[in-house]
């Protein structure tokens, strides 16, 4: 399954395989793997520039692991399979039954009865009245 998004890299038509994000209050750019989500604020790079990068002197560069290019390999489907079995497998939790505690609402303010309120933007309407 591959991505849809490119490059960002102007001239550049191969497929993104990472994303780049800067953090500026720490002088860092982060390398990682591709982000679900296209972002305004970070770069998708092809496995050559992600390669290449190259940051101004003084930042540093977090390099995250990076997926290999192609399809997963049998392994990974088979772990993949067997922790979808496992979960299967399992016994749904059950909730421990717990003894509901009574509540104490504040008592229910009636239409008309504004001395109480210092703040007017809200009323009670009961069911039924309309809203003069």
């Amino acid at each position: 399954m591959g991505s849809s998004r490119l490059c960002s890299r102007s001239a550049c038509g191969q497929q993104a395989i990472a994303t780049l994000t800067y953090v500026y209050a720490d002088s860092t750019a982060v390398l990682g793997p591709l982000a679900t989500f296209a972002e305004p604020h970070c770069y998708d790079l092809c496995a050559q520039h992600a390669q290449r990068l190259t940051v101004p002197l003084g930042w540093e560069v977090l390099r995250l692991a990076l997926p290999e290019q192609g399809r997963l390999r049998n392994d990974d489907l088979y772990a993949l399979a067997n922790a979808v079995r496992e979960n299967e497998e399992q016994p749904p939790v059950v909730p421990a039954n717990e003894t509901p505690t009574a509540r104490s609402a504040p008592p229910a303010i009636e239409p008309g009865d504004t001395q109480a309120l210092t703040r007017r933007h809200l009323r009670v309407l009961r069911e039924g009245t309309l809203e003069p």
